[in-house]
């Protein structure tokens, strides 16, 4: 019997230059007495749960978070996964995979990666959020592209956290990649459903 399809999701999160400004953001972040809108979980498991294998490691400190931890826990899942793997990364989660696709060759082959809402380094960031702790990318993102047959970008003309700006600066550095820039995905992707990015994974080859 043939295996599903491994779909490998890595969240979003925050990061501090030390832990006053931590302590800060705990002090002053919005709140959430409801559910939060999320489509990467329910939604993503009710649409394509009976096709493919949902593999979603809960990165540490994710409230405080560094480049250095999450690679040391994201090796840990590597020798898990089979050949033809998705990979889908949103905001931190984003920059995380382009920032490692980009400096390690992948053992395995890659179908096809999102980035969704990924920042691009700490230029013009929103909402009073900062992006340190190692996630600054290197100028050569060539192997971000060699590791995937299929790069995809995506961002939000109303975003408040990663400016759409952030999509021309990737565009600089990557010449295959497909960029796609949305009216509106509730800022920065707070939704509960994203059918773009499931037609996409369906229509896969």
């Amino acid at each position: 019997m043939k295996k599903k399809t491994q779909i490998l999701v890595i969240h979003g999160g925050y990061t501090f230059r030390n832990r006053k400004e931590y302590l800060h953001s705990l002090r002053t972040r919005k709140i959430w007495l409801k559910k939060r809108p999320g489509w990467t979980v329910e939604y993503l498991d009710k649409e394509l749960g009976k096709k493919f294998e949902f593999i979603r490691p809960r990165m540490p400190l994710q409230d405080y978070a560094t480049y250095e931890d999450w690679t040391l826990y994201f090796k840990r899942y590597i020798p898990h996964l089979r050949n033809d793997v998705i990979l889908i990364g949103q905001s931190l989660g984003g920059i995380f995979l382009a920032k490692y696709l980009s400096e390690n060759k992948f053992p395995n082959t890659v179908l096809a990666t999102y980035l969704v809402c990924p920042p691009f380094n700490n230029t013009n960031i929103g909402g009073g959020e900062e992006l340190v702790g190692g996630f600054k990318l290197k100028a050569d993102l060539a192997l971000l592209e060699k590791n995937s047959k299929d790069l995809t970008l995506m961002f939000s003309k109303d975003d408040p956290i990663v400016p759409v700006s952030h999509a021309e600066k990737y565009r600089k550095k990557l010449k295959n990649a497909k960029i796609i820039i949305y009216k509106s995905k509730n800022g920065h992707f707070v939704i509960s459903k994203f059918p773009e990015i499931v037609k996409m994974i369906k229509n896969l080859k």
